[in-house]
């Protein structure tokens, strides 16, 4: 069986990823659909990024907002945060072309019906749509003021989408849809406070890929970044955050066929705590 084997949060765990690719690649040949969120929290920043960047053309990679305060941190647009363990890539002889590779990684990719993100799409987005609208940002993230855009990347609002949107405020929306989105409302509206399972939301909220309308219910969206959900593979979706970096599961799903495999992870940090 052939086709991509799409990889959940790394956040730091090389070791697990080592293992992982062993278990899932051990030929070395797959293609390699990384969901974000390659760096922090975990033990080994450096080297997972080293390993994933120097899997070359095989790997696709879509940024995480872990990712992204990474190139924010690098620049003192952000402070280091507690939990951070960013320091080594930050002091890496390869420093810069670490954070050039990763600031050229897209925010979505779309091949063969399936489409990659890190957190989420907005209800009202096709998945054409995503993509174009990830372009966007990326092409100012290539750009030679990606920095001064790190500047104004942060916030909750606008928390919904409309496409009259322009400058800080779309590309804002974008970000924190592709990144950081969890549950909406029944307008699409983001909600940014509840973290925990699906079946933890107050009233009138649904997970992202639960509401009703979805454009993208027409493809299998692959993404990460929501640690309480675990796995969940559906018809059109692949959920693959297991929280390994939070002493859960490293996760792999061979897309055509969905075999998956998973590695167990040392508790690398303690929720609430970092």
């Amino acid at each position: 069986m052939t086709g991509p084997i799409a990889i959940g949060d790394l956040q730091g765990c090389d070791a697990p990823l080592a293992t992982l690719l062993a278990d899932c690649d051990p030929d070395g040949r797959a293609p390699l659909w990384f969901a974000g969120d390659l760096v922090n929290r975990g033990p080994a920043s450096l080297e997972a990024l080293r390993r994933v960047r120097a899997l070359g053309a095989r790997a696709t990679v879509v940024l995480g907002n872990h990712d992204l305060h990474l190139l924010a941190a690098a620049h003192r647009v952000r402070k280091a945060g507690r939990g951070d363990t960013l320091d080594a890539i930050l002091a890496a002889p390869e420093r810069d072309a670490l954070l050039d590779w990763l600031r050229t990684r897209p925010l979505a990719h779309l091949e063969d019906g399936r489409l990659l993100v890190h957190a989420g799409v907005f209800p009202q987005w096709t998945a054409a749509q995503a993509v174009a609208l990830a372009g966007e940002v990326s092409a100012v993230l290539r750009g030679p003021h990606w920095v001064d855009f790190l500047r104004t990347m942060y916030g909750n609002a606008p928390d919904r989408w409309d496409d009259a949107l322009t400058g800080d405020d779309r590309l804002r929306a974008i970000v924190n849809a592709l990144t950081r989105m969890r549950f909406v409302d029944a307008s699409g509206r983001m909600d940014f406070e509840v973290k925990e399972g699906a079946d933890t939301a107050p009233p009138g909220l649904v997970p992202w890929f639960d509401a009703p309308g979805r454009r993208t219910a027409d493809v299998v969206v692959v993404c990460g970044h929501w640690s309480t959900l675990g796995l969940v593979v559906r018809e059109n979706l692949v959920a693959l955050d297991t929280g390994c970096v939070w002493g859960g599961a490293l996760s792999a799903v061979r897309l055509a066929d969905r075999r998956t495999w998973q590695v167990r992870c040392p508790q690398a940090r303690v929720p609430g705590r970092a």
